[in-house]
């Protein structure tokens, strides 16, 4: 039994490190090596022991070197994506988050918020807190992609203005696919946020 929990412990260990990000991950990351109750008998021990890092009840990451910190944080995304895996709830980050993952805004929040149609909940996660918020469709527009990401930073920064010359960045780095799908999400937005996406896709105005 003992070499069995190494040898889980061994091919997880080994499967975080092979990994080019500290990602978010759970048991049912690694069905493949044992079933649910073994694997995360593995992991607590793992993180136990401290080769991996504990994130919160069965979730782990594996902490990459930092120049400054000493390592990494855990990744906000990748724990929304391992919280939110396995489930046909939308979700979309949102406010000064979405913001800053664009480049449009220098804020790091210690709250994100997610928008969802799923279960409204607070997963607390090292010194960050995400706040599941259940939202109406019309909030959800694009929702887990990077159209999505684009609407909802747009909206967070409508009252405290957007700077044209990161706007302008922002326009260049999108991809043809994601300007593609915002032209068509554009009509359905609301009247102020117009002008704004034709601006980023290149679409002439009405």
């Amino acid at each position: 039994m003992k070499n069995t929990s190494q040898s889980i412990e061994n091919k997880v260990l080994r499967s975080m490190r092979a990994k080019p990000i500290a990602e978010a991950v759970s048991a049912k990351h690694f069905a493949r090596y044992g079933n649910a109750l073994a694997v995360g008998q593995a992991l607590s021990r793992l993180a136990k022991a401290g080769k991996i890092r504990r994130i919160r009840q069965g979730l782990y990451d594996l902490p990459r070197p930092h120049p400054v910190t000493g390592q990494t944080a855990p990744d906000p995304m990748a724990a929304v994506r391992a919280l939110t895996e396995g489930s046909n709830a939308q979700w979309q980050v949102s406010g000064a988050y979405a913001a800053n993952l664009l480049g449009l805004s220098e804020q790091v929040p210690g709250r994100i918020v997610v928008l969802t149609n799923g279960s409204p909940r607070q997963v607390k996660l090292d010194k960050l807190t995400l706040v599941f918020r259940r939202a109406a469709p019309r909030y959800l527009l694009g929702a887990g992609r990077p159209a999505g990401l684009v609407i909802q930073a747009i909206r967070h920064l409508r009252e405290r203005g957007l700077e044209p010359a990161r706007l302008e960045a922002l326009r260049t780095r999108l991809d043809a696919d994601t300007k593609s799908e915002l032209a068509a999400l554009t009509p359905n937005l609301p009247a102020w946020m117009r002008p704004i996406m034709q601006r980023l896709t290149g679409a002439a105005r009405a």
